[in-house]
């Protein structure tokens, strides 16, 4: 294991350790309240998330085989598809266990299977991230402007603030990609030459990320293709925010979370992409408890124990879950996770694509 990533182990351990200590002496925490909330829960409902959240991987297949279409037409239901499906759902349970260091197995895996270049399936993620980033966008801010009940969030005027700037950001970000599409090469030219300025290094590797981000979107070949692409991002993501409702709802016996609006929801959605911003091996399972714990207090005033409880359960059903099916899946494809986990961050780092940070809570499909 690298030294940077001992010392990052090292930091959140002992993190993690100032933080129990602190709780224990100054939270009023009862574990028998804590399993009761957890036996009263509704599974029912706990059961509908995973669902909802297995049938996000579905989707995803789907959008990743329209990235495709220009170089490899993909139709649904055969082979070449369920290819594409595996490497979503043994991606990500290779992530939920070996941490971000994983994040790049979905682009090698399709690569591989379908015996495509991986440069493209890494300019397609790097595509698929910045489609992700804005269905979350637009769902995050229509909830707060649009959603009942919204002036009674907490920190409301924070939170429209925040909101527009995400939309803000979002309206940039489609300019600045439309931009890249259609003259991606001056883009490239005159970014290398004002940066070059500041360090040549800097300049050219900023410039062969725009020319990959251009290859990317250039897997998008018209605006029917780029309209459906989006249609299937906000599917995703609304599929994401209904199973984060109904886990939360799941608590009846805290009326604090049964009851909680789509509002605060999204604010908590919100949060947990923060908190897994670095996800780590095992560890970060706990990072992310920890984080949403405190979340699920502050935004709902609920009690510690169905707190706790609440954040564990979201954890499961909206990252966890995938790890049996990711395993079962490899096993019988014969996939070693940490093998392409190595191979596909070397390759990534040799082609000059860092694994990157999905914008998601402590969820992903």
């Amino acid at each position: 294991m690298k030294k940077k990533t001992w010392i990052l182990y090292l930091a959140v351990g002992l993190a993690l350790v100032a933080f129990v200590l602190y709780a224990r002496h100054r939270i009023n925490f009862n574990w028998a309240v804590f399993i009761e909330q957890l036996r009263l829960a509704n599974y029912s409902m706990i059961g509908l998330g995973v669902a909802l959240i297995s049938f996000g991987y579905i989707v995803r297949a789907v959008r990743w085989s329209l990235f495709l279409k220009p170089i490899h037409k993909v139709r649904f239901f055969s082979r070449d598809w369920f290819h594409v499906l595996a490497a979503q759902v043994i991606g990500y349970a290779g992530v939920a266990l070996l941490g971000r260091a994983a994040d790049l197995v979905r682009p090698y895996l399709v690569a591989r299977r379908l015996k495509l270049d991986l440069s493209s399936q890494l300019a397609v993620y790097v595509v698929e991230r910045m489609f992700d980033f804005g269905a979350m966008a637009c769902i995050f801010s229509a909830v707060l402007f649009l959603a009942p009940g919204r002036a009674s969030l907490p920190h409301h005027r924070e939170f429209k603030v925040a909101a527009e700037i995400v939309l803000g950001f979002t309206a940039g970000l489609a300019i600045a990609a439309t931009a890249i599409r259609f003259s991606g090469k001056t883009v490239a030219a005159l970014a290398q030459k004002i940066l070059g300025k500041l360090s040549q290094s800097l300049g050219a590797t900023v410039s062969d990320k725009i020319l990959a981000f251009r290859e990317g979107l250039e897997m998008l070949a018209s605006p029917r293709d780029i309209a459906s692409a989006a249609l299937f991002s906000l599917f995703m993501w609304g599929l994401i925010t209904y199973a984060y409702l109904v886990s939360i709802r799941a608590f009846v016996d805290s009326p604090h979370l049964h009851n909680s609006s789509l509002g605060l929801c999204v604010v908590l959605m919100a949060v947990g992409m923060a908190v897994s911003v670095v996800q780590l091996p095992v560890v970060g399972w706990f990072t992310q408890i920890a984080g949403l714990t405190y979340a699920i207090q502050q935004i709902y005033g609920a009690a510690w124990e169905p707190a706790l409880g609440c954040s564990a359960v979201l954890l499961i059903v909206t990252f966890l879950c995938v790890i049996p099916t990711g395993l079962i899946w490899a096993h019988f494809d014969h996939v070693s996770l940490r093998k392409v986990s190595e191979e596909s961050e070397e390759a990534g780092t040799h082609i000059g694509v860092e694994s990157l940070t999905p914008p998601e809570p402590a969820a992903e499909p």
